[in-house]
């Protein structure tokens, strides 16, 4: 746990008791059923996805008119780039 500020006050255990019961006394704060608790799908990991692992990082030199054509296109303008030379590899293979 935590080390806590020093400015925290911490429940006394009669004030946390009497916390405990308004929370169950409320029927929309009800605590889940091992049924429900079985129905929890976990959570996704934060950050970027992780990738295929079959691409590589390489240094490409373009022409500046192509490269600013697939820029303009916005978000996910490398996966598009990337699709047209796989689509070209295809075609001439």
């Amino acid at each position: 746990m935590p080390k806590l500020k020093p400015q925290t006050i911490l429940p006394t255990a009669e004030e946390d008791a009497v916390i405990t019961a308004a929370a169950m006394a409320d029927p929309d704060a009800q605590p889940f059923t091992d049924a429900e608790w079985e129905q929890v799908k976990p959570q996704a990991r934060r950050g970027r996805p992780l990738g295929s692992g079959t691409k590589m990082q390489v240094t490409l030199r373009l022409d500046a008119e192509v490269l600013e054509y697939f820029r303009s296109t916005g978000a996910g303008w490398q996966t598009r780039a990337n699709e047209v030379l796989r689509n070209w590899v295809k075609r001439h293979v």
